[in-house]
Formats: C-alpha cells, structure tokens, sequence
C-alpha cells in the first residue's frame, strides 16, 4: 500500500490553477524527494495532503486514507515538519512535545526526543521565545518525531541549522527509515536530498515532470559524464583538443590543474586513448556523473529544451506563482 498516492489532483484559486492533474505515489517505506523551484506548487501539494487545502478535483490519499475524510486519523499517525513553522514563544520546549503527545494520544519520553534532536533538558525548561532558530528548529523536528510516526513529512528541515545541526537531520531521516518510516523531502539543498532520498519527483508549474531514482533521472537527461583527466599542465591543451575530436563529447576544458571532459557514459576509454595517441601521458583520472543539482537545473531550465521524463510522467504547465501566494505560502 502507497503511503502517499495523488490521482489527478489539481487545485485551482480564482483563475490561476497551481496543481494540473497531478499523478504521483510513495512507496511505502522510501524516503522520497519533492523538489520543483519557486511557484511549482509544492506548498499547495503539502497542504492538500494535511488537509489544509482541498482539491478542486482529484484525491488525495494518505497511509491508505483519503486526506480529507480520514484527517483526524491520518494526523495520529503523522509527523510534520512545516517550513517556516512558528513556535510559541511563551510555552516552553517540555509543553510544545507534550501539546503533540496529546494531540497525538501518544507516549513521550521528552529527555528521549531532545537526546536525538540534540538539545538538552535544561532548554526543554526554557520558553521557546529565548531560543536561537537552530534550537527553534530541532525542537520543532522533534515535535515530529513524536509518537514514532509511520510518516514524516518535512519541508525544509534543514533551515535555521548549522553543518553539524544539517548532518544530525540526515541521521534522523536514515534512522527513521530504518525503523520502518517513509519519509516525504523536501529541501532546496539538493546534496541533502541525494544523500538521503530513494525516489526524486520534481515538480513545474503544477505537473510533475519526472519522478523516478536519482540514476533514472540522471540516464533520462543529456547532463553527460564528467571525466577529470590529470595531465602534466603544458600538455593540457592538447589533450583538451585531443578530447574534443572525439564524436561523444560535448566539451573539454582545462580547469586548473585538471582537464574536465564532458562526454557519453560510454565513451571514458575513447576520450583517454585519443590523449594518449596524441602523445600525451595521463597520469589519473576519475569520474563524476552528474549531481541531483546538474540534474534538477537540466529539467527546470527555462530557456533549455526539457529532457525526455521517465516513463508516465506529464510534462509542463503554466505558472503558478499567484496560486502559491493567493494560498498563503511562500512558493516553495
């Protein structure tokens, strides 16, 4: 059973429709990553699956319920980390975990949740209005965290934290993961997604315009691989040009001390033989594929010509940057 599933969602305010039939489904027990740029309509899909928001057309379900008539049951068995989530600044750290327990009918262990978000007893103590935003935000993913969920949902954990906070985030979502949890991402640090993300759905101008693995992804898109070359620096050029008259590759350029070419996956031997029969020795060189950010720009990019989607995936849309802002959000 899907933890998440949406058939034909859309969601139209006024004149501007920000969801256009949207298709998409998480596995149970994946972490999965919900990235699109600004106004794609992520915020309007989050919103519907809290039932903050109901579809024009279309359903939405959610651990096999639907989301707007199963809400109540759904939130016991949920937890969420919104972005930009306000705390209460009169009510200390200790009620906000026990307002959710409550809300929840959960157990809680208090010292338990700010051991793993990385605060300490003492600040469960403190009104939440003397917190710096780091602290704000690890309380607020432990407050999600509350009652082993069977699904988190987090838009932008990471904000507010620092590298240690932004690592101890990950390790949370593995951890999850691994107690049986599926996790539904979302972040613009796209590294952080990679890392941690099983399937990837993007999302533009209210469609989804991909959805599968980051390897799917990346064999779906032109992005091509890139193959560092060490050479000695007064043989660079030549090797560049060496490289270039190779038919796979699509650039060779002398960065720094390294000769960067982009060419065809399969296509590495031929590139390092053309140096050589040019009468150049290669002393290393590695391989790097394309990042989730080469891949997410590859897909989003305006003025480029969108790559082939992996199968059963709609392509684009208009605009929907006044239907995030008419709902109230930032266009996340």
């Amino acid at each position: 059973m899907p933890a998440i599933e949406l058939d034909g969602v859309t969601k139209r305010f006024g004149d501007v429709t920000a969801l256009r039939g949207v298709d998409m489904t998480v596995e149970d027990g994946e972490v999965f990553g919900f990235l699109g740029p600004n106004g794609a309509g992520k915020t309007t899909t989050i919103d519907i699956l809290l039932d903050f928001v109901r579809p024009t057309a279309g359903s939405a379900t959610v651990l096999g319920m639907d989301a707007r008539e199963d809400s109540e049951a759904i939130r016991e068995r949920l937890g969420v980390l919104p972005d930009g989530y306000d705390l209460y600044d009169r009510l200390t750290g200790r009620q906000h975990l026990e307002f959710v327990a409550e809300a929840k009918r959960a157990d809680l262990d208090v010292a338990a949740i700010l051991d793993r978000v990385g605060l300490d007893l003492e600040d469960a103590e403190r009104k939440t209005g003397g917190y710096s935003k780091g602290m704000q935000q690890r309380l607020a993913l432990g407050m999600a965290l509350v009652g082993e969920p069977d699904l988190l949902i987090l838009d932008e954990p990471s904000t507010g934290l620092d590298p240690n906070g932004a690592r101890l985030m990950r390790q949370i979502v593995r951890e999850e993961n691994e107690r049986g949890a599926t996790v539904f991402f979302s972040s613009h640090i796209l590294g952080q997604v990679e890392s941690v993300c099983d399937e990837v759905a993007i999302l533009q101008n209210g469609e989804i315009i991909a959805e599968d693995s980051v390897e799917g992804l990346r064999a779906a898109t032109d992005t091509g691989t890139r193959l560092v070359v060490s050479v000695d620096p007064a043989d660079a050029e030549t090797a560049a040009a060496a490289a270039r008259e190779v038919d796979t590759v699509e650039n060779a350029t002398v960065e720094g001390d390294d000769l960067v070419v982009t060419c065809d996956s399969d296509s590495k031997m031929d590139v390092l033989t053309a140096i050589e029969d040019a009468g150049v020795d290669v002393h290393d060189f590695e391989t790097r594929e394309a990042s989730l950010e080469d891949l997410f720009a590859a897909y989003t990019e305006a003025d480029g010509e969108r790559p082939s989607a992996p199968a059963g995936t709609p392509g684009g849309a208009e605009s929907a940057d006044d239907a995030e802002a008419a709902e109230g959000g930032d266009a996340r």
